[in-house]
């Protein structure tokens, strides 16, 4: 088999897979096991003289049904919930047991990150009063350290997995808060800014279960981001209603009640916010998989409306872009966010599906992005050559050029997609494989942008 044909034959066990663990019967074991089951097919036909997308082909059709599938592992595996909606239709709930356990893990995981969050106060440190860059560097590992924890405990990750996490976030913790960074100086603000990155990722390594080669592994944490991204910010408006009528009702009968809710209700609640959006993904993922479609293709010509009237305002005034730090954020945040728009999309996308409309409005979505970051990296290109390099025109010259090579590169797998060139499969590979270097790049910024700038 040759290099080529193997990555085919992936990418189509890619697209296969995605359809599986769409259905809401099987659950992730059982999907692996439905997996090697193929691959196992797939390995005697070829080793039975067949090409690799011919065996995957007749593999498929002797599988049967997804259906008869699910019947066949209902039978199998006596005791699962699914077997009673396969099997008998009954959608009543089993023992209540293993879900009031969940939530005890859960609690207990949430509480200890809003615990964590004021520690620091036991040593005067008050983010209210003067300590804002101490939380400023420390936020990504208050936020991601509990999450990381309780995904790592869920998917029982291996011991050796465990210590590379570990490992992870100790020099992430020794880099921010052992360098002399100034509290305005700009490697800081990138430090904590980046931070964060790196340390999701490590989640997602937990999150995974250790199994960060997989690729549907990998895609599957993608939707676990955009689908806890929603919660938390239904937690966090849920959360901004209740302290405003909390402190509206204490404030009615005489009461003060603000810098109890400031200092301990307000960051406490946000810290622990993330690990019950971690959990709450895994608890009510059929609801936001309803979502998810609908957001991305409400969002998507908006965004595609907003770069493309951008464009219009810059060649109409011809003023080009004025790269200041505010500036800079702005643009990197609005790729990032089309970014988010475009992984989002095919992590909800049947990826079995033909080519439609709406692939070909994300097409334009994204071509219109590489429009933007080129004007965008045109511009600091010119302010460097001009003004010489800082922090944050080197960070945004290098966030540019990573953005770049990934938008573009899925500009024309998608391209090649509505064209019928390749499959769907070869762009969720693509995007999956990339985190890796948005991650290294945030490491860098971390580690190596400090120094290198004199920690200014």
């Amino acid at each position: 088999m040759t290099v080529e044909s193997g990555n085919d034959l992936e990418a189509q066990i890619a697209e296969w897979r995605a359809y599986v663990h769409r259905r809401q019967e099987l659950r992730q074991p059982d999907a692996d096991e439905l997996e090697d089951h193929l691959r196992g097919r797939i390995d005697d036909l070829v080793a039975a003289g067949l090409q690799p997308d011919e065996a995957f082909l007749i593999a498929v059709k002797r599988m049967g049904a997804l259906d008869e599938l699910s019947r066949e592992f209902a039978r199998e595996h006596s005791d699962r919930l699914w077997k009673q909606l396969v099997l008998s239709g009954d959608t009543t709930t089993p023992s209540g047991t293993r879900s009031r356990r969940d939530i005890a893990i859960m609690v207990a995981f949430a509480v200890a990150a809003a615990v964590a969050f004021k520690i620091p106060a036991l040593f005067g440190l008050d983010w209210t009063k003067g300590d804002g860059d101490f939380y400023a560097r420390n936020l990504g590992l208050f936020a991601f350290a509990p999450l990381t924890a309780y995904l790592a405990y869920r998917r029982r990750v291996s011991t050796k997995t465990i210590g590379v996490l570990a490992a992870v976030f100790v020099v992430g913790a020794v880099a921010v808060n052992a360098y002399p960074m100034k509290s305005d100086g700009q490697t800081l603000w990138l430090a904590a800014i980046h931070l964060p990155i790196v340390l999701l990722l490590a989640a997602g390594v937990a999150y995974t279960g250790g199994d960060w080669r997989n690729q549907q592994r990998r895609m599957d944490f993608i939707r676990f981001i955009g689908e806890g991204l929603i919660y938390y910010v239904l937690l966090a408006l849920g959360g901004g209603v209740l302290v405003a009528f909390t402190g509206g009702t204490f404030a009615a009968i005489g009461l003060e009640a603000g810098p109890v809710l400031f200092t301990w209700v307000v960051p406490c609640g946000a810290m622990a916010a993330v690990v019950v959006a971690a959990w709450l993904v895994e608890a009510k993922q059929a609801v936001i998989e309803n979502m998810a479609p609908v957001l991305t293709k409400v969002f998507t010509p908006l965004f595609t409306a907003a770069l493309l009237a951008l464009l219009v305002g810059i060649i109409w005034t011809s003023n080009g872009l004025q790269v200041e730090r505010e500036v800079l954020i702005l643009f990197d945040l609005l790729l990032v966010v089309i970014l988010g728009l475009l992984l989002y999309a095919i992590s909800a996308r049947d990826s079995l599906a033909p080519p439609g409309i709406f692939d070909k409005l994300q097409l334009a979505l994204v071509g219109t992005a590489l429009i933007v970051d080129l004007v965008v990296l045109v511009t600091i290109i010119g302010r460097i050559s001009e003004f010489g390099l800082t922090a944050n025109k080197t960070a945004a010259l290098g966030e540019n050029l990573v953005l770049l090579a990934n938008l573009g590169w899925a500009a024309w797998l998608l391209l090649r997609f509505i064209r019928r060139r390749n499959g769907f499969g070869a762009l969720e590979l693509w995007q999956t494989r990339y985190l890796g270097v948005f991650g290294v790049w945030a490491a860098v910024v971390v580690l190596a942008f400090p120094p290198i700038f004199n920690f200014a």
